[in-house]
C-alpha cells in the first residue's frame, strides 16, 4: 500500500524539479531532499515486502503507516503547488522580465506559505527516517526473495482466451436431478419454495443459479434478485418487477434506477401541514413538524409498498413463474418478499438461498422444500480443484505443469469447501515455478496437519495468506473493489480506468499504461480474487463481482490501511486517522449524507456516490485536489445545478463519470480540468459539448451518446486541441455543428471511433472514408458507424487501403452487400452487421474470417426503417426462403446473435459453427431454425420474441423446447 501511494508522487515530484518555477530560497533543495528520501524509503519498502512471508510486526507496520501519511501530506502540497503557482514565463526580452517581476511580486505570499508547508514537510520525512533507526524496525534480509513471492510478468499475461460466460455446474451436489424435477414437475399447483441453505462458502449460490437456468424454459416470467443483508425489501421488489413487466417510470418518465429510499427522501410534506406548522415557533411546534415529515415518509413508504405489491400481482398473478433470491440474511425480510409474491395456482417456484437455517424454515407456505449444501468429498473437492486450476490458467495465459508439482494437501485443508478450493486453485495457478515443498510449507503455514478450514472464519487465512502475496500494485487494485457495492457488478472498463487516474498503474515492461492495468484485471480474474459474470461479444469480461466474503476481508483491510472509507455500506469500516483520502458513499440518504458530512474531507482524492445527490454536497470537499469523481446513475443533478459548478472547480481531476445521471448540459468552465483523462457522460441528456473541450490537454476517453438508442453527441471543432492524447472518441455525431469528418485524420492516437449519426453529403462521405484509410495506418482497433442512409456504407468499396488492424467492426444500416475487403480482415474478433446482409452467399464470406468470435445481424431499434421489411422479404425470396450455415469455416466462432424483425428458415448443417457456444435469437417472426442439435459445443439458446407472435411460431419454439432437454439450455424471453 505505502509503494503505491510513493510511486506516483516521485512521479509528481521528479516533473515539480524539472519545470522552471519561482521558489523561495532553498525551497527547490528541500524539494530534492524529499525525492531523495522518499526513494529510499521506497527501495526499503520493497525489499521489506519480499523478505516477509507472515506480515509484519506492529513497529514495522506503524513506521509503514507514518511514511503513508507523510507521502499523502507531501502529494498534498504538491498538487496545491501545481494549482496555486504557473511556471515561470520564460524569454530573455524586456517584456518577459517585466511580467516576471509582476509574477513574483504577485504570488510572494503564496510561495512564502509553500516554503513554509515544505520545510515542515522535510522536516516529517527526515524525523519518519530517524525514527525507523531509533525505534528498531528491522532491516529486511537481503538476497532471501522467495519464489513464491516473485512478481509477474505483465507481458506474459497479455493474451488471454476469449470466451463466453456460462454457468458453473456444481460440484457434489448429487441431488440435482431430483431438485430440477421438483422445481419443473406441476403436478402441484400450488406456490413452491425451495430453499437452499448452508455457511458461506458452500456452493448455494452455484446450485441455485444451476437450478435456474436449466429450468427456467418452462416458467412464463423469471427473476433473479440479490438480498444479503441490510437490503430494503422495497429495492427487491422493484428488482424483480423490472425483470417481469415493463420498465417503471418515475414523475419525471426515467427509468427507475435508483434506491427506494431515494425516493422517500424525496416525498414533501403536504403545504397545508406546513403552513400550520409554521404558524407556531414554539420548540414543540418544531418537534411536531419533525413528527409530521416522519409520518409522511412512512405512508410515502407504504404507498410506494402497495404499489409495488400491487404491479407484482398484475404481472404474475395469472402466469406461472420463477424467481431466484439469493443471499436472504433476515427472516423478516424474506417473509415480507414472499407476502407481496402472489400465491397463484399455476405452479409458481421460488428458489432462495441463505445461510441461515432459520431464514429458510421462514416460508410459510404449503408445498416447501429444503435442501442442506455439504462440503465436497475428496474426488469431488479433487475435481473442483483441477477444473478450477485449467480454468485459471486459461484467463491468464499461465503454462501448464506437472502433476507432481501440486501437493494433494492443498485441497485437502479446504475441508470440502468449494470457496477455499477455487481461491487455492487461482493462488497456484498465478505461482507456476513453484515447487512441492514450497507449497506443503504453505499449507503448514496456514493449517498444520491434521487441521483443515472448517468454517467460513477459517477461510480468512486463504484469503489473508493470497492477498500478502500479491505483488504491491495487485494489492493495491484488490483493496481498491471495497468502494464498490456488495453484491453488484463491476464493469472492467470502468474499473481499469479509474486504477490508472488514481496512478496506481505505470508503463512497464514496454507495454502502455492501459495494457498494464488490463494485466492487472487479468491476474486478478486468474487468483479468483474476482470473478467474471459477464463477457463482452469480443469474449473479453464485461462485468465482474466478488464474493462476500473475499469482500468482507478486503473493507476490513482496506480500513486498516485508511485506503477507502465506505459510507452506508454492508460492513462497516472505522476510519482509523482524521484524515479521508477516498470516499465511497454506498447509500446517500440522509442519516448516510450527514454522517460523510461529520468527517474531514479535505483529504478527499476519490469520491464515488452510489443512488442519488439530493442529500451530498460538494462543498464539504476541498474540491482542488479531487482526482476521481464517479457519480454514474445518480439522480438530482437537475436540482442541485451547484453540483455541475463545484465539479469544475476541481482542477486535478482526471476521471470523471456522469453517466446514467439526468444533467442536460456541460459548462463551458469544463476547460478547467486540465488533467481530465476520461470523460463518461454516456445515457444523458447532453447533446453537444461545450467548445472549452478543446482545452483538455490530457484527455484520452470521451464517451458519450446511446448505444441503445444511438443518441449521439456533438463534439466541437475546437476538439482537435486534444487531438495528441485522444484514444476513445465513442458516440459522436458527424455533421452541422459537430466535428467535420476530415477534422477526424488529426487523432491519430484513436483505437476506437464510433459514429452514431452521420451527415448525407458527399464531401462528408469523401472525407469520413479518407480520415478511417488515414487512422487505419496509425492505431484504429475499433470502428462503428450508424449511417441510416446507408449512402456512405455504400460507398465503402471505393476505399483504396483496407483497414486490416480492425478487431471489431459495427456497420449499421440498409446493407445489401458486404464490402469488399471484409474478407480481408484477418484480426477480425467482433463483427455486427445490418440484418439486410443476412444471406447464406454472406455467410460464407465471412465463415473465412480465421479470427471472428462473435458474429451479429441487428437492426437498432432507432432505425426501423418502414423499408427494411420489404428489404428482409426479398432477402429471404433471394436465398429461397432459407439461409444455411454450411460446414466448414467459422473456426472460432462462439457467438451467433440475430436480432431481426423476421428471421427465415436457419439451418445449421453437420460440422457447421464447431465452436459455437451460445445463439441468441430476437424476433416477431421465425421461420424455423434446423440443425441445432449438430451444433456440438452449444450450451445456451436466447430467444426473445414478440408477445404478440402468431401461432406458427409458437408451435416452433414449441419444438425446441422438445429438443433443447439436456443438450443446451434454453431460455426464451418476450417483449
Amino acid at each position: 500500500m505505502e509503494l503505491a501511494v510513493i510511486k506516483p508522487l516521485l512521479s509528481k515530484l521528479g516533473t515539480l524539479l524539472a519545470e522552471e518555477y519561482s521558489l523561495i530560497r532553498g525551497v527547490r533543495g528541500d524539494i530534492q531532499f524529499i525525492n531523495d528520501e522518499l526513494a529510499s524509503m521506497q527501495a526499503f519498502l520493497s525489499n521489506l515486502s519480499d523478505s516477509s512471508t507472515d506480515g509484519h510486526d506492529d513497529q514495522t507496520e506503524d513506521w509503514m503507516k507514518q511514511v503513508r501519511d507523510v507521502s499523502y501530506d507531501i502529494e498534498d502540497c504538491i498538487d496545491d503547488f501545481a494549482h496555486g503557482l504557473n511556471p515561470n514565463p520564460r524569454g530573455n526580452d524586456w517584456m518577459t522580465k517585466i511580467r516576471m517581476t509582476l509574477y513574483e511580486l504577485r504570488t510572494y505570499c503564496r510561495r512564502r506559505s509553500i516554503a513554509t508547508q515544505v520545510a515542515v514537510l522535510k522536516e516529517r520525512a527526515k524525523h519518519v527516517g530517524d525514527r525507523r533507526v531509533r525505534y528498531g524496525v528491522p532491516n529486511p534480509e537481503h538476497g532471501k526473495k522467495r519464489s513464491i513471492f516473485a512478481g509477474y510478468n505483465a507481458a506474459e499475461h497479455q493474451e488471454v482466451t476469449r470466451r463466453l460466460i456460462g454457468i458453473n455446474k456444481p460440484v457434489g451436489v448429487k441431488d440435482m436431478p431430483e431438485l430440477e424435477k421438483w422445481i419443473i414437475s406441476d403436478d402441484n399447483k400450488k406456490l413452491g419454495v425451495l430453499s437452499i441453505f448452508g455457511f458461506g462458502g458452500v456452493g448455494k449460490t452455484t446450485a441455485a443459479m444451476s437450478l435456474y437456468r436449466n429450468c427456467g424454459v418452462e416458467f412464463k416470467h423469471r427473476a433473479m434478485v440479490t438480498v444479503s443483508h441490510n437490503t430494503d425489501p422495497d429495492v427487491v421488489l422493484n428488482d424483480i418487477l423490472r425483470q417481469v413487466g415493463p420498465q417503471v417510470k418515475d414523475q419525471q418518465g426515467h427509468d427507475s434506477t435508483g434506491s427506494i429510499s431515494a425516493k422517500k427522501q424525496a416525498t414533501l410534506v403536504p403545504q397545508c401541514m406546513l403552513n400550520f406548522f409554521q404558524k407556531s415557533i414554539s420548540k414543540l411546534s418544531q418537534i411536531r413538524l419533525l413528527c409530521g415529515n416522519q409520518e409522511e415518509d412512512g405512508i410515502a413508504s407504504n404507498k410506494e409498498h402497495a404499489r409495488i405489491k400491487g404491479e407484482l400481482q398484475k404481472h404474475l398473478g395469472n402466469n406461472r413463474y420463477l424467481l431466484l433470491i439469493d443471499d436472504v440474511w433476515s427472516s423478516s425480510t424474506w417473509q415480507t418478499i414472499l407476502n407481496c409474491l402472489p400465491a397463484n395456482e399455476d405452479g409458481s417456484r421460488i428458489i432462495v438461498s441463505t445461510r441461515f437455517e432459520a431464514v429458510a424454515s421462514t416460508s410459510h407456505v404449503d408445498h416447501h422444500k429444503f435442501h442442506k449444501m455439504e462440503v465436497l468429498s475428496e474426488k469431488d473437492a479433487n475435481d473442483l480443484f483441477d477444473k478450477s486450476l485449467l480454468e485459471c490458467m486459461g484467463a491468464g495465459g499461465s503454462q501448464p505443469r506437472q502433476n507432481n508439482q501440486v501437493p494433494k494437501r492443498l485441497w485437502e485443508m479446504c475441508g470440502g469447501l468449494p470457496l477455499p478450493i477455487v481461491t487455492m486453485a487461482g493462488l497456484v495457478a498465478s505461482k507456476p515455478q513453484t515447487d512441492h515443498k514450497e507449497w506443503i510449507n504453505v499449507c503448514e503455514t496456514l493449517f498444520p496437519e491434521p487441521q483443515v478450514c472448517h468454517k467460513p472464519e477459517e477461510f480468512m487465512r486463504i484469503v489473508n495468506y493470497c492477498y500478502i502475496v500479491l505483488p504491491s500494485d495487485l494489492k493495491t487494485c484488490s483493496l481498491y473493489l471495497c468502494i464498490f457495492p456488495k453484491g453488484g457488478k463491476i464493469s472492467r472498463k470502468r474499473l481499469i480506468r479509474r486504477w490508472i487516474s488514481e496512478g496506481f498503474i505505470s508503463e512497464k515492461q514496454g507495454l502502455s499504461v492501459e495494457d498494464v492495468a488490463e494485466t492487472c484485471f487479468n491476474q486478478l480474474i486468474e487468483r479468483n480474487i474476482i470473478r467474471p459474470v459477464e463477457h463482452s461479444s469480443n469474449g473479453k469480461v464485461k462485468s465482474c463481482q466478488v464474493h462476500d466474503m473475499v469482500l468482507e476481508y478486503i473493507m476490513s483491510k482496506a480500513g486498516e490501511e485508511d485506503f477507502v472509507t465506505v459510507v452506508g455500506g454492508y460492513w462497516s469500516m472505522v476510519t482509523r486517522r482524521n484524515k479521508v483520502r477516498r470516499l465511497s458513499l454506498h447509500n446517500s440518504d440522509s442519516k448516510h449524507a450527514k454522517k460523510a458530512d461529520s468527517l474531514n474531507l479535505s483529504h478527499v482524492r476519490s469520491l464515488t456516490v452510489f443512488g442519488s445527490l439530493d442529500q451530498v454536497r460538494f462543498n464539504s470537499l476541498k474540491t482542488r485536489i479531487v482526482q476521481v469523481l464517479d457519480l454514474e446513475g445518480c439522480r438530482g443533478f437537475k436540482a442541485n445545478h451547484a453540483s455541475v459548478s463545484d465539479i469544475c472547480e476541481m482542477t486535478l481531476l482526471k476521471y470523471l463519470s456522469l453517466r446514467g445521471t439526468d444533467l442536460s448540459k456541460l459548462p463551458s468552465k469544463i476547460g478547467n480540468l486540465k488533467y481530465l483523462e476520461t470523460l463518461d457522460i454516456r445515457e444523458t441528456e447532453i447533446q453537444e459539448l461545450p467548445k472549452t473541450v478543446g482545452q483538455l490537454e490530457q484527455i484520452s476517453n470521451i464517451l458519450g451518446g446511446n448505444k441503445r438508442t444511438r443518441k449521439a453527441l456533438k463534439v466541437p471543432k475546437e476538439m482537435k486541441g486534444a487531438m495528441k492524447t485522444l484514444r476513445i472518441l465513442s458516440g459522436i455525431e458527424i455533421g452541422e455543428g459537430s466535428i467535420a469528418a476530415s477534422d477526424l485524420s488529426y487523432f491519430t492516437g484513436l483505437k476506437k471511433l464510433a459514429i452514431y449519426k452521420l451527415q448525407r453529403s458527399d464531401q462528408v462521405f469523401k472525407d469520413l472514408l479518407s480520415s478511417i484509410q488515414y487512422l487505419s495506418g496509425y492505431y484504429l482497433q475499433a470502428l462503428v458507424i450508424d449511417d441510416e442512409s446507408s449512402d456512405f456504407l455504400n460507398t465503402l468499396d471505393s476505399m483504396s487501403s483496407r483497414p486490416t488492424d480492425l478487431t471489431a467492426l459495427e456497420l449499421s444500416g440498409k446493407l445489401l452487400k458486404l464490402p469488399k475487403w471484409i474478407p480481408f480482415l484477418n484480426k477480425l474478433v467482433k463483427l455486427t452487421l445490418s440484418a439486410t446482409a443476412l444471406g447464406t452467399d454472406n455467410l460464407v464470406v465471412l465463415s473465412k474470417l480465421g479470427s471472428l468470435f462473435s458474429l451479429t445481424f441487428s437492426i437498432s431499434p432507432a432505425n426501423q426503417d418502414p423499408d427494411v421489411a420489404a428489404i428482409l422479404e426479398q432477402n429471404k425470396s433471394d436465398s429461397g426462403g432459407e439461409i444455411f450455415v454450411s460446414a466448414g469455416g467459422f473456426g472460432k466462432l462462439k457467438l451467433l446473435r440475430i436480432f431481426v424483425p423476421l428471421i427465415p428458415a436457419l439451418n445449421f448443417s453437420t460440422k457447421a459453427t464447431t465452436q459455437l457456444e451460445r445463439l441468441e435469437l430476437r424476433f416477431k417472426r421465425l421461420e424455423g431454425v434446423h440443425g441445432i442439435d449438430k451444433l456440438e459445443s452449444l450450451h445456451d439458446v436466447f430467444i426473445t420474441v414478440d408477445d404478440k407472435a402468431g401461432e406458427p411460431t409458437e408451435s416452433i419454439l414449441g419444438e425446441l423446447k422438445k429438443r433443447s432437454s439436456g443438450k443446451y439450455a434454453l431460455i426464451i424471453n418476450e417483449y
